[in-house]
Order: structure tokens, then sequence, then C-alpha cells
């Protein structure tokens, strides 16, 4: 599956308030399951000593799915591709990579 084929299907699941003309819902959802990742990376730290079991790695893979949910649905929501933002990301990565700057603070690096 691509991203293109992924933003279309997730978006057959989108049950929110004026889907289609809020942004608002999603991105509060992805800042939530954002947290929940971060959640159960913390709770691996500090009951299992770091240590990633067969079991909380598929709990980060279902909560990362759900911040791709997120993802896909904020993109349709400013009408953006998944392809065009992975795209364009990369991009900007290798830039910052050929120039030296991966590291550091600023956007416009």
């Amino acid at each position: 599956m691509n991203f293109e084929e992924y933003q279309q299907k997730s978006k057959t699941t989108a049950l929110y308030p004026n889907v289609g003309k809020n942004f608002i819902y999603p991105t509060l959802g992805l800042a939530s399951e954002a947290g929940e990742v971060a959640g159960k990376v913390k709770k691996i730290m500090r009951d299992d000593s770091g240590v990633v079991s067969d079991e909380k790695r598929e709990d980060i893979k279902s909560e990362l799915g759900d911040v791709l949910w997120y993802v896909s649905q904020c993109a349709t929501e400013f009408g953006l591709s998944l392809d065009d933002i992975a795209q364009a990301n990369i991009e900007k990565l290798f830039s910052r990579k050929d120039r030296g700057v991966l590291g550091g603070s600023g956007d416009g690096r």
C-alpha cells in the first residue's frame, strides 16, 4: 500500500463533525495519539528498563497507526496529498543532509 491509497481508504472511515471542513478535530486527535505513543514509550523505560517486548512493540505499532490516520485526515482536511508531503519532507531532509545541517534548530536551515 502506498500513501495515496492509504489516504483514500482512511478518509472513508472518518466520522467526526463536519468532515471535509474541520481541520481542528483531526489536529487535536493527532496530538492526543502522539501523546499515547509517548506514554507507552515512557512506560517501557519505567517498567521494563527500556526492553521492548513483542507485545509492547505491537502496542506501539497500533498507536503509530492511529497517528498515521490522524496525519492522513489532517492532510485531507487541508487539501494535501500524503505522497506530496512525504516527497517534500524527504527532499527537505536530504537538502539539510547535503548542506550538513541535519542537526540544529530552525525551520529555514
